[in-house]
């Protein structure tokens, strides 16, 4: 009794009747556990929890159809007058953008496969005057020089890669060849790029304009304010047809991926010349060409025996020793044109109506004629400024005394003048290494020096291909 007088003296509230804070009773329920004790009550509550549960699964696949229709209507064709943004605006590190496919006509894309002294400076300019053409002038020489020593058979698969990049307009590839810590490349950075009109014209510099047929100044290009790779990409889409000439692609097969990419249209050029006059060239300017032939002779089959020729009346001094380069390096460029040469005979699908083989020789001889054929089989149009252009430097007064320099000369007489420079050895050396594509492109071999000497006599005979 005592115990209950007492609780009723304090009125002490049940914990569920504590106040809120605020002056305010929280709803009390003394009754909660009969709520358990009716199944009805928790069946209404269960039924409104599904129904809740159900509308919002409802909601959910209705907005996932939404979605859905939504992305299908924006994958396809669109028939709209708004203007799209100009491809320029792409980024070219998005590698969407090179998947994507095109919506314009492709642009014709040219490759000059050659060697180093085949006269591919002059042949090249062919492409650099045309007021039409993107040209870039040896590219693949940034990857030589930063993997060097690399073997010249070693960095085709790099070379192709770059060409993947260029012929999109593609310009960061160079930034993978500079120098770690060096500043950014810039259009004046790039090989040849002072003798380059795109370069040394409007509007990347206003010291040329690329619709005026003739040679660029490299002192006054190195004028030019450097601009950034942006810009000359930005410059690149602007024209229909790429060309890039090169001479470290040794076999048109390493081009067979970028040829069977249906996103680009690639064609090759290859220019070729006597092999015996290629070496004559490579001995005169041999000290231009140390690094280059270095890499070429270490790409030569270690296991072939060679045995030199010998020319009994012929003595031996340093020159023949410091030439060893110059001619060794022969064997590989001619068996990797052999190659190339075999292929062009049995073209296999992704090379037919895509490869033309152009000499040297015929080039000179009728330069107005090979030009128009050359431009016919690239898609483009020679005019009379570039046909006087080339007419012109080949038929300068003499020959030129300074390798790597494109000048006015005659070339007819630069293209025999092997004929009387080199041995009899030096001679008969190229032409075991050479035989096969020498067969093919018909340049006739020599049983004598007085043979090869006679100048009266043509060593020229109709190609196979």
């Amino acid at each position: 009794m005592r115990g209950k007088q007492y609780n009723q003296q304090l009125k002490l509230p049940a914990p569920w009747e504590k106040d809120a804070g605020y002056g305010r009773k929280l709803k009390t329920y003394r009754n909660h556990t009969k709520i358990i004790a009716q199944p009805g009550i928790v069946m209404k509550v269960l039924r409104r929890k599904r129904v809740v549960l159900f509308m919002a699964y409802f909601l959910l696949l209705v907005l996932t159809m939404l979605n859905l229709a939504n992305y299908k209507w924006t994958k396809e064709p669109q028939h709209c007058n708004h203007q799209m943004r100009s491809a320029s605006y792409q980024s070219r590190s998005d590698i969407r953008f090179l998947y994507r496919p095109s919506l314009a006509k492709k642009r014709q894309l040219v490759y000059v496969l050659t060697t180093w002294r085949s006269g591919s400076s002059f042949f090249g300019e062919l492409f650099n005057q045309n007021p039409q053409v993107f040209f870039l002038y040896e590219p693949m020489w940034h990857i030589w020089q930063k993997l060097y020593p690399g073997d010249a058979v070693s960095l085709q698969g790099a070379a192709r890669d770059m060409l993947s990049s260029l012929y999109r307009c593609d310009l960061s590839v160079f930034q993978l060849y500079n120098s770690p810590g060096g500043k950014n490349l810039t259009s004046l950075g790039l090989f040849g790029a002072t003798l380059n009109k795109v370069v040394c014209s409007y509007p990347l510099c206003s010291a040329y304009r690329k619709e005026a047929v003739g040679m660029v100044d490299d002192k006054v290009c190195k004028k030019c304010p450097p601009q950034s790779l942006r810009l000359l990409e930005e410059e690149c889409l602007k024209y229909n047809t790429i060309v890039i000439k090169g001479v470290r692609v040794l076999d048109v097969n390493v081009l067979a991926p970028l040829m069977q990419d249906p996103s680009l249209d690639l064609k090759v050029i290859h220019l070729v010349r006597d092999p015996r006059a290629v070496a004559n060239s490579r001995i005169k300017s041999r000290h231009g060409l140390i690094r280059e032939n270095l890499q070429v002779v270490r790409s030569r089959d270690p296991k072939l025996r060679r045995v030199p020729f010998v020319d009994p009346g012929h003595k031996a001094n340093k020159k023949d020793g410091s030439d060893y380069h110059s001619i060794g390096a022969m064997e590989v460029i001619c068996d990797r044109t052999s190659r190339t040469l075999r292929a062009a005979l049995g073209p296999p699908p992704w090379l037919k109506g895509k490869y033309m083989a152009v000499r040297y020789e015929d080039l000179v001889e009728n330069p107005v004629r090979t030009l128009r054929n050359i431009y016919s089989f690239a898609n483009l149009t020679a005019n009379h400024d570039i046909e006087q252009f080339a007419l012109n430097m080949t038929s300068g007064p003499n020959s030129s005394s300074k390798p790597f320099i494109v000048s006015s000369r005659n070339a007819t007489q630069a293209a025999s003048a092997w004929r009387t420079v080199l041995s009899i050895q030096q001679i008969k050396q190229v032409e075991d290494y050479c035989h096969h594509a020498m067969s093919v492109l018909g340049y006739d071999r020599v049983r004598t020096a007085g043979e090869a000497k006679d100048l009266s006599r043509s060593l020229l005979s109709p190609s196979k291909l």
